[in-house]
């Protein structure tokens, strides 16, 4: 499971149900390109729980600006729409499963 490509036009459907984890990045912002495998990793590890998605700021400054991201990598958790808490900074994967799994729901054990 990829993360999904957000822009301004489709950012509110997108997150607008549910759990959405929002990356906000750029191709010029070398701690973004750290952390963009574990993103792919919780897209995947988080899948049914809680969408991942991208958002680069330089193609798209409207929802940049609506959350006022002023430096990259942010990650925003939002919540139907809302955002409820929010990172700053590569961070260690444990860090963003702790956010996550604050707020989503457990996986279901088989």
């Amino acid at each position: 499971m990829k993360p999904v490509e957000l822009t301004d036009s489709n950012f509110q459907t997108e997150t607008g149900q549910g759990l959405t984890l929002v990356d906000f990045w750029a191709p010029w912002c070398g701690p973004c390109r750290i952390i963009a495998p574990v993103i792919e990793e919780l897209a995947s590890q988080y899948e049914g729980r809680v969408k991942v998605g991208k958002l680069n700021v330089d193609d798209n400054p409207g929802v940049s600006g609506q959350y006022r991201v002023m430096s990259i990598p942010t990650l925003i958790l939002f919540k139907d729409g809302q955002p409820v808490e929010g990172m700053v900074g590569a961070q260690p994967k444990r860090a963003f499963e702790a956010l996550l799994d604050k707020y989503a729901t457990p996986a279901a054990t088989h």
